[in-house]
């Protein structure tokens, strides 16, 4: 369950000494971020990866670290997003704030700014799957947008774009990031 917060339930199962199966935690996530430049933001980092195939042996918790945007080299992260409503903060964004904004997700090179465009736009070398949990957004490409619903469901392919949430409510959203290789020159 996630609330205005972001505060989510998570549950880890591993392994006792003798091999039988386990619940090693249940409890709040404790990898809560807001960022600086984006009102309404509420990041949760679930769980992450650092390589495939991963270990699944118990050990720390590989959330209690720096934030990144993007995944581990060869890995992957679970999160839940969300988003609040957009409004005159987004209009009054430049480019420095855009990195400010990327900087607090452990990234400003992720930030592709243009004068015009949105000023949240950005890519990373990812294959994203994102699952619309409450509320709608718009995922914006270069030249087109997509309204989402709760209960759809995008495959982000290493492409520049930007969440906007223009409902006046926020939105909450499920992403599963993996560690990409664009093939594009």
């Amino acid at each position: 369950m996630v609330d205005q917060k972001g505060i989510v339930r998570r549950i880890i199962t591993g392994h006792d000494v003798d091999g039988n199966a386990i619940f090693t935690e249940d409890g709040t996530a404790p990898s809560i971020h807001g960022n600086p430049k984006r009102v309404g933001f509420h990041l949760t980092n679930l769980w992450i990866t650092d390589e495939t195939p991963a270990k699944i042996n118990n050990g720390p918790d590989p959330t209690n670290r720096p934030l990144e945007l993007t995944p581990p080299k060869n890995g992957t992260v679970v999160r839940i997003i969300e988003f609040g409503p957009e409004g005159e903060w987004t209009q009054n964004l430049r480019a420095a704030d855009a990195q400010i904004a990327f900087g607090a997700l452990g990234t400003e090179k992720a930030s592709t700014f243009k004068e015009g465009g949105h000023p949240l736009m950005h890519r990373t070398e990812t294959v994203d799957y994102a699952l619309v949990l409450e509320g709608e957004i718009y995922i914006v490409l270069d030249k087109e947008e997509k309204l989402m619903k709760q209960g759809d469901f995008l495959v982000e392919r290493g492409t520049n774009h930007a969440w906007s949430n223009r409902s006046g409510k926020p939105c909450k959203m499920l992403f599963v990031l993996i560690d990409g290789k664009s093939d594009l020159t």
